[in-house]
């Protein structure tokens, strides 16, 4: 092997298809009644104020060229209907879809990737546009320039997506004025942060582990700079240590399979009749290195990864791991991000909770 691994000591963590119109055909604009909810619509505040509805978006936006009686007859006509506009009401009343920038670290690995996908499809789906920027080689360099860049695209708030420490390291030293939301596995007193509770999806794996007999359970872990693997691996400290159990063996490594196939085909295991490993890839190439050895998953070894890759339940064997819901994820981060927008006080962290896919890759342990 090219790299020297041994055992690492962890760092402490902490109806009919009709399409709906503003105007029917008699040319009357609906009503907020009419349409069956009690919110009153940019339709409703010009019928009241006796304008167009162009010309209410045009106050809405602060736009030049109103008349100030016009203006304040709009403005009053919002008091008296108690009208909040919305940032997507406002979208489609001036037909310019609000958009959301995206900065993205390390896109081609597969939280990243699929956390910006699912952003994507959840904004999507109610009327924004992304602007997404990528780096991937470690932080947001040279001085925060992607954070400016996106500011100078007229974003109306920003989302990092940041799995790692050092993508945040320029994003603190800038100043956007705009509403920002952190998409990472642990809390930040400077953000609002959106995550995967990696810590608890840690603890099911090896739960379910120790539960099928196992008492010695290495872990594989990913770099430690990476907020998700320094999550997952104390995660499995907890887990031992609420069953009792003393820490194994723990690799640390990259997210690559050929980190997996290189220990699973040389590295001394000793009594390991377990394996957690950090993510779906090292996993498969642990299970592929191990029967290179001859040694049998999960007759010999049980092995549990992390992600649910779409392609986990092909593997030989089908892999137990924990999945991730990338979908609700984006959904959350989303309305979180919307909230900041329109001005609603957002603070603290917010998780989705993993859940734990059992397969054929685990298995009771076997004595003698």
């Amino acid at each position: 092997m090219s790299r020297q691994r041994g055992q690492a000591r962890l760092p402490p963590l902490p109806s009919g298809g009709a399409t709906s119109s503003p105007q029917d055909r008699t040319g009357v604009l609906p009503t907020a009644s009419s349409r069956g909810w009690q919110r009153p619509s940019i339709y409703d505040v010009a019928r009241h104020a006796g304008v167009s509805h162009m010309t209410v978006s045009r106050v809405l936006n602060d736009q030049p060229h109103i008349r100030e009686t016009t203006r304040r007859h709009v403005l009053r006509a919002m008091d008296e209907l108690n009208y909040t506009p919305s940032s997507i009401a406002r979208a489609l009343a001036t037909g310019r879809p609000r958009r959301i920038g995206v900065l993205v670290d390390g896109p081609i690995e597969n939280g990243p990737n699929r956390t910006l996908r699912a952003l994507e499809n959840a904004a999507r789906e109610v009327g924004y546009a992304v602007s997404a920027f990528s780096s991937d080689d470690g932080g947001l360099s040279p001085a925060g320039s992607r954070v400016m860049e996106l500011v100078t695209e007229g974003v109306d708030a920003v989302c990092v997506i940041a799995p790692r420490e050092s993508s945040l390291d320029q994003l603190r030293q800038q100043t956007t004025g705009l509403p920002t939301i952190v998409i990472k596995a642990e809390s930040d007193a400077a953000w609002h942060t959106v995550g995967v509770d990696q810590r608890e999806g840690a603890r099911l794996a090896v739960r379910h582990l120790i539960e099928l007999g196992h008492r010695n359970i290495a872990h594989l872990a990913g770099p430690m700079d990476w907020f998700d693997a320094r999550e997952r691996a104390q995660g499995w400290r907890e887990a031992l240590a609420e069953a009792g159990l003393v820490e194994g063996l723990c690799l640390i490594e990259d997210w690559g399979s050929e980190y997996g196939f290189d220990v699973g085909r040389s590295h001394d295991l000793g009594e390991v009749t377990a394996v957690f490993a950090a993510n779906d890839q090292i996993a498969l190439g642990l299970i592929h290195g191990l029967h290179d050895r001859g040694i049998r998953v999960p007759h010999d070894i049980s092995v549990v990864g992390f992600d649910d890759l779409s392609d986990a339940r092909h593997f030989l064997p089908p892999l137990t791991t924990i999945r991730q819901d990338f979908a609700a994820l984006g959904a959350l981060a989303l309305r979180r991000i919307v909230a900041a927008i329109e001005g609603e006080a957002v603070a603290g962290h917010d998780v989705i909770h993993p859940t734990l896919v059992v397969r054929g890759s685990t298995g009771p342990l076997v004595r003698g």
